[in-house]
């Protein structure tokens, strides 16, 4: 993320902390854009939510068909692939750059690439690819507030509407600015900041504040997982915690080697029209191997696993984890515009209670939390907002330091290695 600052420093290396003057007139830019930018996720959001339905429900009992039926999956993820072949190829500005480069630091694009860019998004929420919306609402929100800025306030720099947006946008998809200012904190980390670090937190921290607001007043977002309950953390539980996170980075790190391998196998296609078809398919397949838990961003089905911990077989666990990977790896690759961290913390879930079926002594919100902090580390290489989302999924003090030092093992395994996220050029971020 980039945040807006000053890199020079005095040469004490003790930079003052600005004046209240200086910080005041940013806070009304900082709420509207932050409410801007969740109202446009919560927008999108919303009308990919009735598609959906349209889609999987409607349509399927209008035909006689089944709703989740292995055909009625196979048909719809290639006719999604085919009609975000369609956008892409068609639509000005062709649904913004390759995903496959493209992060939570979205780029700045041109107005005439946003229409096309918000409707490939809702037909990929709506049509079943194992993305979330974060990336493409990041780029939407980002590319209107500079366009706004530009004109309103034009003596203000760009990167400093570029934070605004960002902080906005992933203050509204948790619903709490803590996630946010995490993310936020660890761009600055490797900045030389010019005065406190609240200097420079402070107009990010009202954007994420204002979009989170937003969301809660008109969504009341909710990640906790309503798991069994746990208490204080014992020996036992650290040790399946150490264990569990460690196999989810490797599990994770996986699917980030195997990255710019899938996507070059699809991009040897050439054309839109091809990429994304040919996704479809490969993602209807594997819908049929893991059912309907393993589509869509993943959010409501982690719910319904962590409804039932002890519903499934740890081989049907493990089926889903896997399958629910590679689609999101062939979805990330093929060319449909997402995010991935949701489809992660799917992974990292039934990763978790794989963990607890195989061996019952694991506790499911251990099993579940370590699980999703090693795959979400090897996935995002976001460490604050890996920890964040991990122990947010489960309502327990005795959580955070269990996690805590469970991310050490896990960081070791994926730092220095490649990132989930290629050049321009196809190889990969490292």
């Amino acid at each position: 993320m980039r945040v807006a600052q000053d890199n020079t420093q005095p040469a004490s290396g003790t930079a003052p902390a600005a004046s209240a003057r200086a910080l005041l007139p940013t806070v009304v830019p900082a709420l509207l854009v932050g409410a801007v930018s969740s109202l446009v996720l919560l927008g999108v959001s919303a009308a990919a939510e009735e598609l959906q339905h349209a889609l999987w429900q409607d349509l399927p009992d209008a035909l006689g068909v089944g709703r989740y039926s292995v055909a009625w999956m196979f048909a719809m993820l290639t006719a999604t692939g085919v009609a975000v072949g369609l956008v892409v190829w068609k639509v000005p500005g062709h649904a913004g750059p390759d995903p496959a480069t493209t992060g939570l630091e979205a780029p700045v694009l041109p107005l005439a690439v946003l229409p096309g860019l918000v409707l490939v998004t809702a037909l990929v929420l709506a049509g079943g690819p194992s993305l979330g919306p974060e990336n493409p609402i990041i780029a939407v929100n980002v590319s209107l507030a500079v366009w706004f800025g530009a004109r309103v306030f034009p003596r203000t720099a760009r990167r400093g509407w570029v934070a605004l947006a960002e902080a906005g946008t992933i203050g509204a998809l948790f619903g709490t600015p803590v996630a946010a200012a995490l993310v936020i904190s660890e761009a600055l980390a490797g900045q030389r900041v010019k005065g406190q670090l609240w200097d420079s937190l402070f107009a990010p921290l009202a954007a994420a504040g204002a979009g989170a607001l937003t969301t809660t007043l008109v969504s009341d977002p909710s990640f906790d997982l309503h798991l069994p309950p746990f208490g204080q953390p014992g020996w036992a539980d650290l040790l399946a915690a150490l264990v569990v996170a460690s196999a989810g980075a490797l599990l994770g790190m996986c699917a980030v080697y195997a990255f710019p391998y899938v996507h070059g196998a699809f991009r040897r296609l050439r054309h839109p029209m091809l990429m994304l078809p040919a996704g479809g398919v490969v993602l209807g397949a594997l819908a049929a191997l893991g059912g309907h838990l393993t589509l869509f961003k993943g959010l409501d089905e982690i719910a319904e696993l962590a409804a039932d911990p002890d519903g499934w077989t740890a081989g049907e666990f493990a089926v889903m984890t896997v399958v629910k990977l590679a689609a999101l790896l062939v979805a990330a690759s093929c060319g449909f515009r997402g995010g991935r961290i949701f489809p992660s913390v799917f992974v990292g879930t039934a990763l978790g209670l794989c963990a607890h079926a195989l061996v019952p002594g694991v506790h499911p919100a251990v099993g579940v939390s370590a699980a999703v902090l090693g795959v979400l580390l090897a996935v995002t290489r976001q460490g604050w907002v890996s920890l964040f989302v991990a122990a947010v999924l489960v309502a327990s003090p005795g959580m955070l330091t269990l996690l805590c030092l469970t991310s050490l093992p896990a960081w070791l395994l994926v730092t220095g290695r490649p990132h989930m996220q290629l050049r321009p050029d196809g190889t990969a971020v490292g």
